[in-house]
């Protein structure tokens, strides 16, 4: 059996997933490193790797129930215990899909990935995490979810354009959150959402664009929350939606 502590980072090769995964290998854990292109996976599992942390790929597609399970089994004979999951895979489907002209195969890919796939991944890792010490469950969220923000006329939303994608399916993914926190609070496992803010990754060029925002945020920053949540003591939230100023209005 193996005694390092384990994370499984979905979407981590590039961006704020790869930040992450960097940020727990550099605390000590064994990190596997998730991405749908084995390629890109590899390269960026060995980019860590070359830098002295312990940082394997794992092929995983979070909208392919069999890539899944089988990036579950990999996990479970490679490393024998996971720890911390992190879903971080995301799409945004484009920076704009006003509610009365959405291309509704496109806002079902949205979703396939941002919601859907975390119900995936987590019900198949989830038994691994139940037999973990101290199980953490992180799922990257938006600001752009919070119903508070967007109906303030004094927050910079109010002036974004509606989009019934992207923001519909990480506040679906917050409610998630929530429901996965109340079905395991009797367990040792803690389950929040982050928000990491817009960070100057490949992601975030079209919202900037049609924001109008500069964004000069690092992935590293974005990164923090979710590394913070992830290494929760046993007297952290679960249950919770945070940045780095704490809760985050729903």
């Amino acid at each position: 059996m193996n005694d390092t502590t384990t994370a499984l980072v979905t979407g981590a090769n590039k961006g704020i997933g790869y930040a992450i995964a960097r940020g727990l290998a550099e605390r000590g854990m064994t990190v596997l490193l998730g991405a749908r292109d084995p390629g890109l996976g590899a390269k960026a599992a060995a980019e860590l790797r070359d830098a002295g942390l312990d940082v394997r790929e794992v092929v995983l597609d979070v909208t392919d129930a069999a890539s899944v399970r089988a990036a579950a089994g990999h996990v479970a004979a490679s490393a024998g215990r996971l720890d911390v999951l992190v879903n971080n895979a995301g799409i945004s489907g484009g920076p704009v899909h006003l509610p009365d002209e959405a291309d509704l195969d496109v806002v079902r890919r949205v979703f396939d990935t941002n919601l859907f796939g975390v119900y995936r991944v987590t019900n198949a890792v989830l038994p691994l995490l139940r037999e973990a010490p101290a199980g953490r469950i992180v799922n990257i969220s938006s600001g752009t979810s919070s119903m508070a923000a967007m109906t303030d006329p004094g927050h910079y939303f109010w002036d974004v354009a509606a989009s019934a994608a992207y923001p519909a399916s990480k506040a679906a993914l917050n409610m998630l959150t929530i429901q996965y926190a109340k079905r395991l609070r009797d367990t040792r496992i803690k389950v929040n959402a982050a928000a990491p803010g817009a960070c100057a990754t490949d992601f975030t060029v079209e919202f900037a664009r049609v924001s109008g925002r500069t964004v000069e945020r690092t992935a590293e920053q974005g990164a923090a929350i979710a590394i913070r949540l992830a290494t929760l003591g046993e007297d952290g939230p679960t249950g919770g939606f945070f940045d780095d100023d704490g809760p985050v209005p729903w």
